[in-house]
């Protein structure tokens, strides 16, 4: 289009030089040589309007020339400015979700049935590729760095204090003294020759001639293994209630005694520098990126189950209460609108800053491209128009002359 135009003021040119040659030649040639003059200063006019809003025309430097690229930071800030006042404002934002039925369309979602391995399409599809588009590297470190943050100031003893006490409480503790009693059977079965050669490595040759440290071993062992029966068949045995009593102290002394607290967290400290929990804790992300795919890709398998069947109730709930979708979707567009209202200056900003750091040439080419053909129109049009005009101008001056 642009040669198209170009081609054109030549042909004017050319006609008014022709019928300036022959004016004489026929009395519609001076009305021709009008048009073709008024052609070319429309022509040329609208070429100069078009090129002067880009760059310099022949590359002279002409005040009030280059105007996009010389104010391609006010356009910046004005088309930001234009998009927050009339697109991120929160009531805009809030008209428009008036007619979005989020809740209706979140209960359908959840009511409907899923075939296996159907096409990754919408909204999961969308979701996934923001996902894989995320600086996984910079988000598993920043992860990471707060987990150990929030571990390292965060008081280990009261809530080990917490998990005790509770645990007592609701006498969940009990299973881990009856394994903590089979434990020890085991390891008395295991190790009862050692308690045999220690009884008789500490008993005098005179006593062993009495077979005194076989009967003395025996005495002990069976006593031992006594012991663990009875307390693993009595919930009400004193030695699970010194078990229990013992536990509740050591409860007491977590809340309590600086220096419990001070190993408390000193083995804390050591296990944070463990390189063992730094890979742990630099899996989180992989591993809660990799659920989170794969629950967005594989919808069937993450509303199976019992979680399955919760979740299709509640959007069955959610279809069939007005009520109910109606405060979700009050509570969606609220959301919406706080995102817009805490975020809509930092999404104009990156586009005013984008803009900015364009070169004029950038500006200028991506502005062009976009206008395209229309531009061209511009100067044929002016060409047109312009010896139109020429000729009516010169018809009246004959006219009346």
């Amino acid at each position: 289009m642009r040669l198209f135009a170009t081609l054109l003021l030549v042909f004017m040119a050319a006609v008014f030089v022709t019928a300036s040659h022959f004016v004489d030649a026929h009395p519609a040639i001076p009305y021709l040589r009008a048009f073709a003059e008024a052609s070319m200063v429309g022509g040329i006019a609208d070429w100069f309007a078009v090129t002067a809003l880009f760059r310099h025309p022949l590359g002279v430097p002409i005040p009030h020339t280059a105007i996009i690229p010389r104010n391609k930071d006010r356009i910046g800030d004005a088309l930001a400015d234009f998009i927050r006042s009339n697109f991120l404002t929160p009531l805009v934002v809030a008209r428009r979700l008036e007619s979005v039925d989020i809740a209706g369309a979140a209960a359908r979602w959840l009511t409907a049935p899923r075939a296996p391995g159907g096409r990754r399409t919408g909204l999961p599809q969308l979701a996934t590729r923001l996902i894989d588009a995320l600086d996984h590297a910079a988000i598993g470190k920043m992860v990471r760095e707060a987990a150990s943050k929030k571990l390292r100031a965060m008081e280990l003893s009261p809530v080990l204090a917490g998990v005790v006490e509770a645990a007592i409480d609701g006498k969940r503790h009990e299973p881990v003294v009856d394994v903590a009693i089979q434990w020890a059977a085991r390891t008395l079965d295991a190790e009862e020759s050692t308690i045999r050669d220690l009884v008789t490595d500490r008993t005098s040759w005179l006593l062993r001639l009495a077979s005194v440290d076989d009967r003395l071993a025996d005495s002990i062992v069976d006593a031992l293994r006594r012991l663990l029966i009875e307390v693993a068949a009595s919930p009400e045995h004193p030695l699970r209630i010194k078990i229990t009593e013992g536990l509740r102290d050591f409860a007491f002394d977590l809340r309590h005694l600086p220096r419990v607290q001070a190993k408390v967290e000193a083995i804390k400290l050591d296990l944070l520098d463990n390189p063992a929990l730094g890979d742990w804790l630099d899996g989180l992300w992989g591993n809660a990126r990799a659920a989170l795919v794969n629950a967005i890709n594989n919808p069937e398998a993450t509303l199976g189950g019992g979680f399955g069947e919760t979740m299709r109730k509640f959007g069955e709930r959610l279809e069939a209460d007005p009520a109910l979708r109606h405060a979700v979707n009050v509570y969606a567009r609220r959301a919406g609108v706080g995102l817009v209202n805490d975020y809509g200056d930092a999404i104009v900003a990156l586009i005013s800053d984008t803009i900015r750091g364009w070169d004029a040439r950038t500006v200028t080419d991506k502005l062009e491209s976009a206008v395209g053909r229309d531009l061209q129109y511009i100067r044929i049009n002016g060409t047109l128009i312009g010896g139109l005009v020429g000729l009516a101008i010169y018809t009246v001056s004959q006219a009346i002359g």
